[in-house]
């Protein structure tokens, strides 16, 4: 098995599952939505959830009852990402070659987002 490509496979699944659980992107808060979506598509392994996924099925489960949670912890994991990105904390401009939340909407939309 080559590892990066089931790792690959697997985020983008978890991806998925997790595009279920983001509010459209549409309305007058359209622009903290899209900021989200950024925040939480903008890249990374998805290791959390898999290995949540993976737990699950360890010990017997078999349903999609899991994906809410799934999604749940990466979207608490990106939150962490972009506080910790904000100017009163890092300042970081760059989060995975990607320019940062509030470097790509401002500080205020960083904070909401």
């Amino acid at each position: 098995m080559d590892f990066q490509k089931e790792l690959d496979y697997r985020a983008s699944d978890v991806d998925r599952v997790i595009v279920k659980y983001l509010p459209k992107v549409e309305g007058y808060q359209k622009t903290v939505f899209e900021a989200m979506r950024y925040s939480i598509l903008v890249g990374g392994k998805r290791v959390r959830p898999i290995l949540m996924e993976e737990t699950y099925k360890l010990f017997g489960g078999k349903s999609k009852a899991l994906e809410p949670f799934m999604a749940a912890i990466e979207m608490i994991h990106s939150y962490s990402l972009v506080h910790d990105d904000l100017p009163a904390m890092d300042n970081d401009m760059l989060r995975r070659g990607n320019p940062t939340t509030h470097a790509q909407y401002g500080e205020a939309m960083g904070i909401l987002a």
